[in-house]
């Protein structure tokens, strides 16, 4: 009868300490090999990562039998596991998880050129025994992480509108998890995330772009899982340094436009927890720090229930939204100046005069906006008739129009030029503008370069 709790151990599935795996052929001839993680998997399962070991590999293909011991490094409890082949997995969200764990593990001890995972494989975990009883007292933490998931919770359901639910968000982070460095990004219809909002950076980055599968954050997003190194990992950068090496490369034919990803240059501890509404990724909260092994399963699970209450309540205020009648068109006394605004058709980026601005659906929206206001004086808008234009080609599922408001409202703040969206009620808002504008369909052929 079964008469143990495998969650119970998952501290001691970090990686932090090699774990030793042994094996027999089928003449019983033992083996023994170091590995670089156990993964727990669930309550009856764990996985170790396969690297290179081509006799525990004969060996496991032959017996299906193999014995991992692992050690909590916070408490140097060791544990013995009696395992069972199950299958091995080269692809997929377990696989990427492990792929991005190793990578960091692979920088703790500078194998980076040697460390590379070749499959995830399962095991049924027969029986464990406690090798070693604890010998050093866990760490306490401040807040304990249950109590900061429900404080945080609770300011996430005060939200009356996306613009707040992503403020409770990441002060939550900060102000609950003692997180100092977050981010929150939204999902495009092609893949791609945009930075929305974040703390405690330099500067804010909104508007900045992640491309599927591009670091932790790509990649919790593609898999729909979340993705945790407790190491820094070159693998898992982001950064103006990648793309100047594509562009270097030729994988890219010019300088993308786009605003730079503001993250720490040397992130030792990095976590994507994906957010699902509806059945579908609609974004990802981020955290990292430069102190190692900052997060742990318990941060992850912690993490796992507030983006869980984030999709929720994406669904709950778009289920919500009032329907209110798309006001009279209302004519505003220009400003002085005069302001150039440039479309790109290819991408739908928006530049005033030169000045890169946004891109994507955001960018669509402000051009339907800008042309709309130059053509009737209009300035009050809904965001139900823009979620009704099928111009702006928003996905059937998981749209975001709420987020790309707000990713479009933040632009141009931090731009503080001649364009601002002020919000005149729920689901309305105005176009306010500083100046004369001039709208131009641009020629794609003298696009500006940015920085």
């Amino acid at each position: 009868m079964r008469s143990f709790d495998l969650g119970a151990l998952r501290g001691a599935m970090e990686g932090v300490c090699a774990s030793n795996l042994c094996t027999c052929d089928a003449e019983g001839m033992p083996n023994a090999s170091m590995i670089s993680q156990v993964h727990w998997v669930d309550s009856d399962h764990v996985a170790l990562s396969y690297q290179f070991f081509n006799k525990t590999r004969a060996n496991l293909l032959a017996t299906r039998q193999a014995s991992v011991s692992m050690t909590d490094a916070r408490t140097m409890a060791r544990w013995r596991l009696q395992l069972d082949y199950v299958e091995t997995r080269t692809e997929g969200p377990l696989f990427e998880v492990m792929k991005a764990k190793l990578a960091g593990i692979a920088s703790l001890h500078g194998l980076e050129d040697v460390f590379r995972l070749l499959g995830a494989d399962i095991f049924r975990v027969l029986s464990v025994e406690e090798v070693s009883p604890p010998m050093l007292e866990p760490p306490r933490r401040g807040t304990p992480l249950l109590a900061a998931a429900r404080a945080c919770m609770n300011d996430l359901a005060a939200a009356t509108d996306f613009d707040e639910l992503a403020d409770a968000a990441l002060d939550g982070l900060v102000r609950h998890f003692g997180i100092a460095h977050a981010m929150l990004l939204m999902a495009e219809g092609d893949g791609r995330l945009y930075a929305i909002g974040s703390r405690g950076y330099a500067a804010s980055g909104v508007g900045a772009e992640v491309m599927p599968g591009e670091g932790v954050i790509g990649v919790a997003a593609r898999e729909g899982v979340p993705i945790r190194i407790g190491h820094f990992s070159a693998d898992y950068r982001y950064g103006a340094a990648l793309g100047a090496a594509a562009l270097s490369a030729g994988l890219l034919a010019e300088a993308p436009r786009s605003v730079p990803f503001p993250g720490l240059r040397t992130p030792h501890s990095q976590i994507a927890v994906p957010i699902l509404s509806e059945g579908c990724v609609t974004g990802v909260l981020f955290a990292e720090s430069d102190e190692s092994l900052r997060f742990w399963n318990e941060d992850e699970d912690a993490l796992v229930l507030i983006t869980g209450q984030i999709g929720a309540q994406i669904a709950l205020l778009r289920r919500d939204e009032p329907a209110a009648e798309a006001p009279l068109p209302a004519a505003v006394a220009p400003g002085a100046g005069l302001v150039t605004v440039r479309h790109y058709a290819r991408d739908d980026s928006v530049f005033l005069d030169h000045d890169y601005l946004i891109k994507g659906v955001a960018g669509a929206i402000l051009w339907r906006l800008l042309r709309e206001h130059c053509a009737t004086g209009r300035t009050d808008f809904t965001n139900r008739e823009l979620r009704l234009d099928r111009s702006l080609r928003l996905p059937l599922h998981a749209e975001n129009l709420d987020a790309r408001l707000v990713l479009l409202r933040r632009r141009l703040e931090e731009r503080d030029g001649c364009l601002r969206l002020e919000k005149t009620g729920r689901g309305q808002f105005r176009l306010v503008t500083a100046a004369r504008l001039v709208l131009e369909e641009a020629d794609e052929a003298q696009a500006p370069d940015v920085a």
